[in-house]
């Protein structure tokens, strides 16, 4: 999903207007990050309490987990300023109180946009990072458990092209965007990224994110396509490479692509299942990468269809997850996460009852894939978020406070899918599965 930036262009580097308690503030900020440095960081020693996979199922602690979550792309921005930071607070607290348990955001902003995380290459806001160990020590205190995205695909939040232009500007011979998965250059410049994530200690927590069992997962970008390459074979060369470096870095936390579940080269007859095209990716082949441990898909009928009706659509939708809940069972034997979907508030008739049955519909979904031996571990709405942040509404944002409707489904919808966790719980722990087999 594109996430766009709030319009206005200030950010705390480059401001040239601190007044009195700005500065102190600066200051403090300066120190804290200091003692962040020189602290060594707490360990996590315990043994069960990271989200992993067990045959094609997510477990915690050994025992089935299922979740409900949702996306709130804007956290690690928002909290940047401390002033407010509040809003995270308010929506984790929300969700939290409405049973959702994982929450994706991104782990990114890149170049001189709004609050920049990594200024240029190597270079980055420390302002912004302690933006994000916020993030990281809420969502802890919440009990909720986050997927955070390395980069984007699209030049929301700089993403791939800033890369792209990084290196040109270096004067790197690039041609395209499409060079990011191919130049040793643009490559290396990720990798110093991830490892800079990875490696991070979080200066409230005094824990690494490596070691962070907060952190469910390491997303390695969000929806990446390639137009140089339809067939997924040079996004697939590429997932390898990274995949293999993330997981040389961290052992402990799961890791899927950020794929939104276009079909590919690899079975031909899948790609009748797209909506008309093909993006370069390859959900079969790029998914079976041995170091990718579940695979996502994102669902926008509406976009992905403008014109159609919503019979259409939503038959379309149907398809869309049933072909890939049977696919993620069958030969990919990994779970599967419906990473992004929702409805816009921008759609041709939209009202809050339609967005609402929309929901409930793909809900359903979800849940009967999951009760019925199927390696679903569950959805992700986008996106939630907190009053008076209309810089960063997209028309499909949910603030729980304001629309009971669609809070009281999404409740509904963790209640039973923490019910149908407690269900396999006891059944794994009555008759315990076999190796490489399901939980149900």
């Amino acid at each position: 999903m594109h996430s766009n930036p709030p319009q206005t262009m200030a950010t705390y580097i480059k401001s040239t207007h601190l007044n009195k308690w700005g500065a102190i503030f600066l200051a403090i900020s300066l120190y804290i990050s200091f003692l962040g440095c020189v602290c060594e960081a707490r360990i996590y020693t315990g043994k069960g309490a990271f989200v992993r996979t067990k045959g094609s199922n997510f477990v915690v602690n050994g025992s089935p987990f299922l979740f409900n979550g949702f996306n709130a792309y804007w956290m690690m921005n928002v909290a940047a300023d401390p002033s407010q930071r509040y809003k995270v607070s308010q929506v984790l607290q929300d969700a939290a109180n409405a049973g959702l348990s994982v929450c994706r955001t991104w782990a990114f902003a890149d170049g001189g946009g709004y609050n920049a995380l990594q200024i240029s290459p190597g270079v980055y806001n420390e302002l912004v990072f302690q933006g994000l160990d916020f993030v990281v020590a809420e969502a802890r205190k919440y009990g909720i458990r986050l997927i955070l995205s390395f980069v984007n695909n699209y030049k929301d939040f700089g993403g791939r092209p800033q890369y792209v232009e990084w290196a040109r500007n270096s004067g790197v011979q690039v041609s395209s965007d499409d060079d990011f998965y191919t130049n040793p250059i643009v490559k290396g410049y990720y990798k110093n990224h991830v490892q800079r994530v990875i490696t991070r200690i979080n200066t409230i927590t005094q824990i690494a994110y490596s070691q962070d069992p907060t952190i469910m997962a390491w997303e390695l970008i969000n929806e990446p396509r390639c137009q140089a390459d339809y067939s997924g074979r040079t996004i697939n060369d590429w997932v390898q490479e990274m995949a293999l470096f993330v997981k040389s870095l961290d052992r402990y936390h799961l890791l899927e692509i950020g794929m939104e579940g276009f079909y590919g080269d690899t079975m031909p007859e899948r790609k009748h299942i797209n909506p008309g095209y093909q993006v370069g990716t390859d959900f079969i082949s790029n998914n079976l990468i041995r170091e990718i441990d579940f695979a996502t898909i994102h669902a926008y009928p509406p976009k992905w269809l403008s014109g159609k009706d919503e019979d259409f659509q939503m038959a379309f939708m149907q398809r869309w997850m049933w072909s890939h809940f049977k696919d993620s069972r069958t030969i990919l034997k990994k779970p599967l996460v419906i990473a992004e979907f929702g409805k816009s508030s921008k759609d041709p008739d939209y009202n809050i009852h339609k967005r609402d049955s929309y929901m409930r519909d793909v809900y359903r979904n979800i849940y009967m894939e999951a009760r019925s031996g199927g390696t679903v571990g569950g959805g992700l709405v986008w996106q939630l978020m907190a009053d008076g942040m209309g810089s960063y509404r997209d028309g499909y944002e949910i603030i729980l406070s304001e629309n009971p409707s669609t809070k009281n489904i999404m409740s509904q919808q963790s209640r039973a899918m923490t019910s149908l966790s407690h269900l396999l719980r006891i059944r794994h722990h009555q008759h315990p599965p076999r190796t490489g087999s399901t939980f149900f």
